[in-house]
């Protein structure tokens, strides 16, 4: 059922919606017990000219917008936990349906990015966004891929480059969290026409390996990497 952000605090609902965004800050800026285990390199990488094959059908679902003014005590209750820890300037993504959440900054705005299932991008800067893809996989795990080092490796020049642009990897990371394994790499995009720099996190869950990446120019690079690291730690895979 769709829901308006006109509705007022004392609409109350037993249903909660699959897609919603949250915006209640956590002036702590909390975020969950993890188990980190931290890999950092400088590492240039050629990138092969064989590109993974990819599923282009599956094409994102516009998310449902809810304003503050539009939560009620029943989806309070049952995002509780993720709505607690939504940090200052941020807002949460939230798909039950397709089992994943992420935070995103607050003055972003939701997009169309081919083969995706969410996007949001910055108002004004231009290659600023945020996007999450999945593909169906019989993996259950990400350890099950192989090694950090290897995995993000193939990543990088497989999947996330193009033939055409020179890769560096800055540094990797392993989290565990809720019994969730999740690999986070940076890494920067180079051709002669512009550069860009990234964080990706990946995971397997659900039967999906998701990818979640979030992009900037690498000019404004030093000073927004740990407002988009905000973003690419906060992954979360939810169970379907």
């Amino acid at each position: 059922m769709a829901i308006s952000s006109s509705l007022s605090l004392s609409w109350v609902s037993t249903t909660i919606p699959d897609k919603f965004q949250l915006t209640l800050p956590n002036h702590n800026n909390e975020l969950p017990r993890a188990t980190t285990t931290a890999y950092f390199s400088s590492k240039n990488i050629t990138c092969s000219p064989e590109p993974a094959s990819i599923d282009e059908s599956h094409c994102k679902r516009r998310p449902l917008l809810l304003g503050v003014g539009a939560l009620t005590t029943t989806l309070l209750q049952a995002s509780s936990l993720f709505a607690e820890e939504i940090p200052e300037k941020y807002r949460a993504f939230v798909d039950k349906e397709d089992g994943y959440s992420y935070y995103y900054p607050y003055d972003w705005r939701d997009f169309e990015f081919r083969a995706h299932d969410s996007a949001f991008k910055d108002r004004y800067m231009q290659l600023h966004n945020v996007r999450v893809r999945f593909l169906p996989t019989n993996k259950t795990d990400i350890h099950e891929l192989g090694p950090m080092e290897e995995v993000v490796s193939d990543l990088v020049r497989y999947k996330l480059a193009s033939p055409n642009q020179y890769a560096t990897i800055f540094g990797m990371q392993e989290r565990n969290i809720d019994g969730k394994n999740y690999y986070t790499v940076e890494y920067g995009l180079q051709t002669p026409n512009f550069a860009t720099n990234s964080f990706a996190t990946v995971a397997i869950g659900n039967g999906r390996f998701y990818t979640l990446i979030v992009v900037a120019n690498e000019r404004r690079w030093k000073r927004y990497r740990n407002q988009l690291k905000v973003v690419a730690d906060s992954f979360r895979m939810l169970d379907i």
